[in-house]
């Protein structure tokens, strides 16, 4: 199916969240294992401009349609952060640009250097590189969207709950432009599909991971995916990486979540 960017463009917008109240919060509270989740996943959403700046440096920034999404892509991720901002502030805890400030000094030298990299690795794939960002894209957010479904469903807090379904529904058309891009740039032409397998079995690692400590990312799989129920999720998720053209059998997420989980 293809992706329409001009109903994409009418439909996006600012999450809204005025009307929850959150100040249920502060009387029935997040337990703390959800709690230590949305501080994980605010840090990744507020990244996300970061991510952006690294698309831009590879072919994908000549490519106008792809460009148009991105740029309403960042700004739907932007709120997001805002909104789980808003949670943490809700429990007394620090959020928005004060933490996003001491996570990217403790990044240092990696962050600084990685744009170059990319540019590096892109100069040397050429137009194929766009496949495996498109496909990388793709599975970030399927695997976003299925982390937030599954702590909306341990913490069984109804404002929360609510809030995670906002965010997903906007993830959902994230998802739908970049698995039609994947898609396509994956069925164009055999490099295509051999260089984007390569770099997933050798470089894919859980959405969040290059930016946050390893505890931490331990921490999101064994609280989001262990157990059958979150086997059943990455499962499901390796399911649809199969099919997109030349990557059946990667089993990325069982594979990760597995390791996370026992870590």
């Amino acid at each position: 199916m293809d992706f329409d960017i001009e109903d994409y463009k009418r439909r996006t917008g600012r999450l809204r969240w005025d009307d929850l109240d959150l100040d249920r919060f502060r009387s029935t509270p997040l337990p703390p294992a959800a709690l230590r989740c949305v501080r994980y996943m605010h840090d990744v959403e507020y990244h996300t401009v970061c991510y952006l700046r690294d698309l831009l440096v590879s072919p994908a920034h000549s490519d106008p349609e792809i460009t148009s999404f991105l740029s309403f892509w960042v700004f739907e991720e932007f709120w997001h952060g805002e909104a789980l901002a808003a949670v943490l502030a809700a429990h007394g805890e620090p959020a928005g640009q004060s933490r996003v400030a001491s996570m990217r000094r403790r990044l240092g030298w990696r962050e600084r250097v990685r744009p170059l990299t990319m540019m590096f690795g892109s100069a040397l794939a050429g137009e194929d590189f766009v496949a495996v960002h498109m496909t990388w894209g793709a599975i970030n957010e399927w695997t976003t969207q299925a982390g937030y479904s599954q702590l909306a469903r341990q913490a069984g807090h109804p404002v929360f709950s609510e809030l995670l379904r906002r965010i997903m529904r906007q993830e959902g058309r994230h998802i739908d432009f970049y698995a039609y891009q994947a898609t396509r740039r994956l069925a164009a032409t055999p490099r295509a599909r051999r260089l984007t397998r390569l770099a997933l079995t050798r470089l894919w690692s859980p959405v969040g991971s290059g930016v946050m400590p390893a505890a931490e990312t331990a921490h999101l799989a064994r609280y989001l995916m262990s157990g059958p129920d979150g086997l059943a999720t990455a499962r499901r998720i390796d399911r649809r990486v199969d099919r997109l053209p030349g990557l059946a059998g990667l089993r990325l997420l069982e594979r990760s979540v597995t390791g996370l989980a026992a870590s």
